[in-house]
């Protein structure tokens, strides 16, 4: 079996995504982006809020509802990450009322039960504070775009507020991952 046909057929067993990323960040093939994913197949996400901050094409939301989250929201800074979003959403048969896409000053300030982030290691620390606001106590939390020497940088942005799993790597890069402490 040629590439070609393996990219055709989908895998039975898994949870398969029609994804066209236009200009925006996130096909799944990256290290990052393959962390999370895997991370959301390990979560029980019947019934869940998401939040996908830093959402690009909206691969990890669409991929937490197709595995059952009840409802994932997605924010971006680029218009054209959201615009994206909304078409593989569409692709992907998730109704808008399930994955509504903001710019971050328009994002309602809910707390969520999971919320990934897939950005770099820079942004993940200067809006720890923000963030873990965003995260309900209890909570569960998963951030990527993180190289594997700025591990220690980031676990220390969030660990007063999470208790943080042994961290994930792929080719370099991490992910972090953990549940939001009641405060």
């Amino acid at each position: 079996m040629d590439r070609a046909e393996l990219a055709r057929r989908p895998e039975p067993d898994a949870v398969n995504l029609l994804l066209d990323p236009g200009l925006a960040f996130g096909t799944g093939t990256h290290p990052t982006t393959a962390l999370c994913l895997e991370w959301l197949d390990g979560q029980e996400l019947a019934g869940r809020q998401v939040l996908d901050f830093g959402c690009g094409s909206g691969i990890l939301a669409i991929a937490a509802l197709l595995l059952g989250a009840e409802r994932a929201v997605g924010t971006d800074i680029d218009p054209q990450a959201l615009e994206a979003s909304r078409d593989n959403a569409s692709r992907n048969g998730i109704e808008p009322a399930r994955f509504p896409v903001y710019l971050p000053a328009d994002l309602p300030q809910r707390q969520a039960d999971v919320l990934v982030a897939n950005i770099l290691a820079g942004p993940l620390v200067s809006l720890a504070p923000q963030l873990t606001g965003l995260v309900r106590p209890g909570g569960l939390l998963a951030l990527s775009g993180i190289l594997a020497e700025q591990a220690a940088e980031v676990r220390a942005a969030y660990s007063a507020h999470f208790d943080l799993d042994p961290t994930a790597e792929r080719e370099g890069w991490i992910r972090i991952s953990g549940r939001r402490r009641a405060d």
